[in-house]
C-alpha cells in the first residue's frame, strides 16, 4: 500500500514539475500517466497477491525509479536552466537523474523470472552475475558525465535534465569502451532471457503454456506498437500509440501470473490475427479497385470510391468467416475442434431416429467440447 501511494505522489509531483519547466505535454500526451498507473497497479496487485514473487516488486520499483528520475531531472532544470537558485540540493538532483539506467536494466529480469519469480536452474545465477557486470559498466558510462559536470561545476542540461556537455570531463575513450562492452553483454543476455522462455513454451503444457502465451502476447503487442509509433513519429498520435504498446506488457504479465481469465488468450490471439488479416486484405482490395476503376477503366473518382467501398463492405462478412476459420484451425485449436464436433453432430442429428443414440451422441459431443466435471441428460417423455 505504501509503495502504491508513493507512486501516485511521485506522479503528482512529476506533473507539477513538468508544467513548471514547460514539459507538461510529455505527460499529457502519449498515455504516460496511464502507463505509470498500469505498471504500478499491476505491480501492486501481484505483490499483494504473491508477496514472495519478486516480479511485482520489480514492476513497482521500476516505475517508481523511472518517475523519480524524471522528477530529479526537471528539478535540476529549474535550477540550472530557469535560474531558480534558491532551490536546495540541485547538484544531487543532477546525480539522481541518470537513475533511469539501472531501473531500465531491472525490467528484463521480469521475463527471466516469469511467472513464479524463481530461476529455472542454478546456472542462471552466473548469468545474472554477468548481467550485473554489464549493467554496471553501462550505468557507469551514463552516470560519469553527470558526476564530472557536478565535480567541475560545469553543469549544462537539456530540457529533460540530461547532461549534454561538460568541457572538463575526462576518460571519454575508456568510458566509451566500457559502455560498448556493457551494452553488448546486456543485449546478448536479453536475447538469452527471451530464448529461455521460448524453449520453456515449447516444453510446457496446460496452465504453464497459457501463462507463457500471455507473456508473449504482451511482449508482441508492445514491440509491434512501438515499431508502428516510430513509423508515424511525425504525427501527433505517435505518443498515444506508444503508450498503448508500453501498457500491454505489464497487463500480459499480470494476467499470466494471477491466472485471471487465463484461457481466454487463445481466443484473443485468434480474433486479433483474424481482424488484422481481414483489415489488410480489405485495404488491399479497396485500393486495388480504386486504382483499377480510376486508372484503367477511367471511372469518375467519386463513383470509383463508392463502388470500392460497397465491394469491400460486401466482402467483409464472408472474408472474416473464412479467415477466422483458418486462424482458429492454427491458433485456437480447441475452438476449431469444438466447432467441427458440433457441425458433425448437427449433420448426424438430421438422420437420427433413436432417442437413446441421440442422447449418447449428445453427451459425447458435450463432453468432448466443454469437458464438464459432471454431465447428465434428462429427456422428457411424452405420450
Amino acid at each position: 500500500m505504501v509503495l502504491g501511494v508513493a507512486a501516485l505522489v511521485l506522479l503528482a509531483v512529476a506533473i507539477v514539475l513538468s508544467i513548471l519547466v514547460h514539459q507538461g505535454s510529455v505527460l499529457s500526451t502519449g498515455g504516460v500517466i496511464p502507463v505509470v498507473v498500469i505498471y504500478a497497479g499491476v505491480g501492486f496487485i501481484v505483490a499483494r497477491r504473491q508477496p514472495r514473487n519478486p516480479i511485482g516488486w520489480i514492476l513497482i520499483g521500476f516505475i517508481l525509479v523511472f518517475v523519480f528520475s524524471s522528477i530529479a531531472g526537471w528539478y535540476a532544470v529549474l535550477y540550472y536552466r530557469y535560474g531558480h537558485h534558491d532551490l536546495p540540493l540541485a547538484p544531487v538532483a543532477v546525480l539522481l537523474q541518470p537513475s533511469w539506467a539501472p531501473a531500465l536494466l531491472t525490467f528484463p529480469l521480469v521475463i527471466l523470472l516469469f511467472p513464479d519469480g524463481r530461476l529455472a536452474s542454478r546456472r542462471w545465477r552466473r548469468v545474472l552475475q554477468v548481467y550485473a557486470l554489464g549493467g554496471a559498466l553501462a550505468s557507469a558510462a551514463i552516470y560519469f558525465p553527470a558526476v564530472a559536470a557536478v565535480v567541475h561545476h560545469d553543469v549544462r542540461l537539456d530540457a529533460f535534465g540530461d547532461v549534454v556537455s561538460s568541457g572538463k570531463s575526462h576518460g571519454g575513450g575508456l568510458l566509451g569502451a566500457a559502455q560498448l562492452l556493457g551494452l553488448l553483454l546486456i543485449l546478448v543476455l536479453w536475447l538469452s532471457f527471451v530464448t529461455h522462455q521460448v524453449l520453456s513454451w515449447r516444453r510446457a503444457s496446460g496452465e504453464r503454456r497459457q501463462q507463457l502465451k500471455w507473456l508473449a502476447s504482451g511482449a508482441g503487442v508492445s514491440v509491434a506498437v512501438i515499431a508502428v509509433s516510430f513509423g508515424i513519429s511525425s504525427t501527433g498520435t505517435a505518443g498515444d500509440v506508444l503508450g498503448v504498446g508500453l501498457a500491454a506488457m505489464p497487463v500480459g504479465i499480470g494476467v499470466g501470473i494471477l491466472k485471471y481469465r487465463l484461457y481466454d488468450i487463445d481466443r484473443i490471439i485468434s480474433r486479433t490475427l483474424a481482424y488484422a488479416i481481414v483489415t489488410g486484405l480489405l485495404v488491399g482490395v479497396y485500393a486495388g479497385l480504386v486504382l483499377l476503376a480510376t486508372g484503367v477503366l477511367r471511372f469518375h473518382s467519386t463513383v470509383a470510391v463508392a463502388v470500392s467501398t460497397l465491394a469491400a463492405a460486401a466482402l467483409f462478412s464472408p472474408l472474416r468467416r473464412r479467415v477466422q476459420h483458418a486462424v482458429d484451425r492454427r491458433f485456437n485449436r480447441a475452438r476449431y475442434d469444438a466447432d467441427e464436433a458440433v457441425a458433425a453432430f448437427a449433420a448426424r442429428l438430421k438422420d437420427a431416429v433413436d432417442i437413446d443414440s441421440v442422447q449418447a451422441d449428445l453427451a459425447g459431443v458435450v463432453q468432448q467440447t466443454l469437458e464438464p466435471a459432471h454431465l447428465s441428460v434428462w429427456v422428457s417423455a411424452r405420450d
